[in-house]
């Protein structure tokens, strides 16, 4: 929902979204869910929504006996698609200025 044109992949043996790139990676395992937003700059940048769940450089662990906080991962879904298209509109950029030099 939160990217709609994202493919589904499997990445690392994990699934995963890509749009641009990778978007998240996410896994399910015995104790916990994982998700991960590719790097640490978006668990850094939403710190105080995630203050209520386990994280580590680049994953985040939500538990199997609490809901999964959807509304959460739409918003962190939506910061790293526009962190994506930002990227790649900087290297389209980039490569258009040394094809001028």
């Amino acid at each position: 929902e939160a990217a709609p044109t994202a493919e589904e992949t499997i990445s690392y043996g994990m699934p995963a979204y890509k749009l641009n790139g990778v978007l998240v990676y996410f896994g399910g395992f015995k104790n916990h869910c994982s998700f991960f937003p590719g790097g640490n700059a978006l668990i850094e940048e939403f710190r105080e929504d995630l203050k209520a769940y386990k994280t580590s450089k680049g994953t985040i662990q939500f538990p199997l006996n609490e809901p999964v906080p959807v509304g959460l991962i739409k918003r962190m879904v939506k910061a790293k698609v526009k962190k994506n298209l930002a990227k790649t509109k900087t290297r389209t950029s980039a490569k258009a200025l040394s094809k001028k030099v």
